[in-house]
């Protein structure tokens, strides 16, 4: 399974757990899934101080992902980061970026202010 298959997972295969839907149970099944609570939830669950709003790393552990930076250049392959990945804080960022644009893309609902850029 790949790495962002395992992120898109824990986060869609979760949403029962999350705060209801705006449509409450037995929503239909096309709307979109909110991912801020859901991953504010594994964050709470977790018991530490973790940045999944801006850290690639932190939404990883939040969702109990391996974040190694060897897990981490495995996904920018999968994601197809062109840049060098010597250059972890910069693969870092494109991976954030890129993660929230395709949870949005496959029927998450991702906060506007992740979607900038």
């Amino acid at each position: 399974m790949s790495i962002f298959s395992k992120i898109m997972g824990a986060i869609f295969g979760t949403k029962a757990n999350a705060a209801e839907p705006a449509g409450g149970p037995g929503s239909a099944g096309g709307e979109a899934i909110d991912v801020a609570p859901i991953l504010d939830k594994a964050v709470a669950a977790k018991g530490e101080k973790l940045e999944w709003r801006t850290s690639i790393v932190d939404l990883m552990k939040a969702l109990d992902i391996d974040s190694s930076l060897t897990a981490r250049k495995e996904l920018a392959k999968e994601l197809h980061y062109t840049g060098d990945t010597s250059d972890s804080a910069s693969m870092n960022i494109w991976l954030h970026k890129q993660v929230m644009t395709k949870l949005a893309a496959n029927g998450g609902k991702v906060p506007a202010d992740l979607m900038k850029h």
